[in-house]
């Protein structure tokens, strides 16, 4: 009895919840959940160092070369979010003292640098994978060209990020700098 009467009071507790404030996940980008799922394999694989070297006083050799691997895939996925939600670092001072019409022109000069700047880096990653051939890790016996590719998919993905972004701020008619 006592638990169905937690129960009733914990679906009454959250339906006075107002809708503003329930934990929705459908608008999380794909970005969002690979990053989440390298960090995840990240912290696993620091724990089982962690274990491995201070519990069983034997530490695993493998562990910190692919944390670092893992740290790698994570920033590079996690950089999408930032390009979609066009939080990564910019110079907004001089947009506030610039007239409309050279705002825009600017705006969409760092739009299109932008998308060059992604472009450019995905194309230069697939060379660099091209010239490493068959090259190893130093400790596990995988191509280095796996990181790369994520690398290179990160760049990809951040490069279509921008194009999507660049195309939200030509519709509205936004600067850099949403005044």
């Amino acid at each position: 009895q006592n638990i169905k009467n937690a129960n009733t009071h914990a679906a009454q507790v959250v339906s006075e919840i107002p809708s503003t404030h329930r934990l929705c996940l459908s608008g999380t980008p794909i970005e969002a959940w690979v990053a989440l799922a390298f960090f995840w394999a990240l912290g696993l694989t620091v724990f089982y160092q962690f274990f491995t070297r201070y519990v069983l006083n034997n530490s695993a050799s493998w562990t910190e070369e692919i944390a670092r691997y893992l740290l790698i895939a994570t920033v590079f996925t996690g950089a999408t979010i930032g390009v979609a939600k066009n939080n990564h670092i910019q110079v907004d001072f001089f947009f506030r003292f610039m007239p409309d019409w050279m705002g825009r022109a600017m705006g969409t000069v760092v739009d299109v640098m932008r998308v060059a700047f992604f472009a450019t880096a995905t194309f230069l990653t697939g060379q660099m994978m091209d010239k490493l051939g068959n090259y190893k890790m130093t400790i596990i016996d995988l191509p280095m060209n796996l990181v790369y590719g994520v690398v290179m998919a990160g760049f990809a993905a951040m490069c279509l990020r921008a194009i999507w972004v660049a195309r939200i701020h030509w519709q509205r008619d936004y600067t850099v700098l949403q005044r």
